[in-house]
């Protein structure tokens, strides 16, 4: 079978008579069998999912005390990456 991509600007019309033939479809007739079934989904977090979710980005400028931006320096290169994921862990705990 082929792969076939589109973008949101090459995507095909939808028809009112596709449209009515998705609604005439009745759940107990969707065949989900290859889908796993979703247990917990108490550990979802879709900001770690990297691939699937990009953030935007903003500039802010805030002030810092001296010896917390030479602690997250001290692992070199990325030290705002690092500040990100823990105010991240940390609104995810609040």
């Amino acid at each position: 079978m082929a792969v076939v991509r589109h973008t949101h600007k090459t995507l095909p019309k939808v028809s009112k008579k596709d449209l009515a033939r998705v609604d005439a479809i009745k759940d107990k007739d969707i065949d989900c069998s290859d889908i796993p079934e979703a247990t917990d989904s108490s550990n979802f977090r879709p900001w770690e999912q990297r691939q699937m979710f990009k953030p935007i980005k903003v500039v802010v400028t805030c002030k810092l005390d001296a010896d917390i931006v030479a602690w997250l320096k001290q692992g070199g290169k990325g030290y705002q990456t690092r500040l990100n994921t823990i105010l991240r862990k940390a609104m995810s705990h609040a």
